[in-house]
């Protein structure tokens, strides 16, 4: 499995990113961000009614409730971005997206020499209920999940 850097905090944009490279082409590694069945092979179980920018779902874990999902931006196979509720720090989850508390995750995506490189970067942790906690939460799991889809899209390719 291709070794990568692990994901870094910006305090003052409240922001999470991470860059990766990946052994694989960008048609796969955009099924594995932007398909959810392939999606829920590495991340979370995840639903979408539709595709394409507003379709709406929710992705969940065993140890937690389920997430509201929303698809924000869409221009395939370069860059998708999600808006959820993933707040980690909250007593409970909303059954539907709040704008006034949700973070985005976009994933773009780039042809590279040997494959494709993806950076992830995740906003708006400043209207979490706990700002530099989720920061960390998430810094956390962008490691490991990223981490999982490598290596699972590479055992593929």
């Amino acid at each position: 499995m291709t070794e990568n850097a692990g994901s870094v905090v910006d305090e003052e944009t409240f922001s999470v990113r991470r860059t990766i490279r990946i052994a694989a082409s960008i048609d796969k590694v955009w099924r594995a961000v932007a398909e959810p069945e392939h999606i829920s092979r590495w991340f979370g179980r995840t639903q979408l009614d539709g595709a394409g920018v507003g379709a709406t779902g929710t992705m969940s874990f065993p140890e937690d409730d389920v997430i509201p999902l929303r698809v924000e931006a869409y221009d395939e196979p370069h860059v998708i971005s999600y808006r959820w509720n993933n707040d980690d720090a909250a007593d409970g989850l909303p059954d539907a997206i709040d704008e006034s508390t949700s973070t985005v995750f976009t994933f773009t995506l780039d042809e590279i020499d040997g494959g494709t490189q993806l950076t992830v970067v995740e906003s708006g942790f400043e209207r979490t209920s706990a700002p530099r906690e989720n920061l960390e939460s998430h810094r956390t799991g962008w490691d490991a999940e990223l981490d999982k889809m490598v290596a699972l899209v590479e055992g593929e390719a």
